[in-house]
């Protein structure tokens, strides 16, 4: 939907490129504002690993209304109650963390999805119509299909069901989180080890195959010649930290 800025992303997306953005895990939602008109096509709202609240998500979401960039919110766990109240925000996509098999990726497609469309999500609207100005009927047409679901591969044990992951219908993307892929493996940030590079590039190669929307926390040079439909080049904070030193280092 248009509130959302979904469109734009999918129209970088679809074209070959790869859309970028960065994780907010700040309060200001004049940071998502920033992004924005800085260029950024995407910004992920971290709900798991920052302070923000479901009203700081829903700040930065407004933030981005009238830009062309896109609102993905990252929610604490694959828990409908935690996924209820981002839902009714209206997001371009939710991320759904630790997503280890086709069940855990079938709980987070039935948690975002109506009962018409086989999933158990209660039902609320707000910015979603407009505020009761769009036809209803639009909206559940559109509802079946937004908000994006990402399923987040970050644990050996999703790299090992990976193929029966990526049929579960309903699936909008993978997101692939390196640290904790890596830690899974004893090897935390070593990206460069045999074993967890060998992971991820197998997560990388079957979701592109399969056609699914691929994307994740893509910092540092070990991205740089790996493709991805979408990467989060970075955070707010350790963006933030980076130009500083390299400010202090100049003087």
């Amino acid at each position: 939907m248009k509130i959302n800025n979904l469109e734009h992303f999918l129209s970088v997306t679809d074209s070959g490129k790869t859309a970028t953005g960065i994780v907010i895990t700040s309060h200001d939602a004049s940071i998502s504002e920033l992004a924005a008109d800085c260029g950024c096509d995407f910004v992920w709202i971290d709900l798991e690993h920052s302070p923000l609240t479901i009203v700081d998500a829903m700040h930065h979401v407004m933030a981005l209304r009238g830009t062309n960039c896109a609102p993905f919110v990252r929610v604490a766990w694959n828990l409908p109650y935690l996924l209820k109240p981002v839902l009714d925000l209206a997001p371009a996509a939710v991320i759904v963390p630790m997503v280890n098999n086709a069940r855990d990726a079938e709980a987070a497609v039935r948690a975002c999805r109506y009962p018409v469309d086989g999933g158990e999500r209660g039902f609320a609207t707000r910015r979603a119509t407009g505020y009761d100005r769009d036809p209803l009927a639009g909206y559940l047409e559109l509802s079946r299909k937004e908000p994006r679901v990402f399923v987040q591969i970050e644990h050996r044990e999703a790299v090992r069901n990976i193929d029966d992951i990526l049929k579960v219908e309903g699936i909008g993307g993978v997101c692939i989180g390196p640290c904790d892929l890596s830690a899974s493996y004893g090897k935390t940030g070593c990206f460069e080890d045999p074993e967890v590079s060998d992971a991820i590039d197998l997560v990388r190669e079957k979701t592109l195959a399969a056609g699914v929307l691929l994307g994740g926390f893509c910092a540092g040079p070990f991205w740089s010649d790996r493709f991805m439909n979408w990467k989060a080049i970075g955070s707010d904070v350790s963006i933030l930290a980076a130009a500083t030193r390299r400010l202090i280092g100049k003087k």
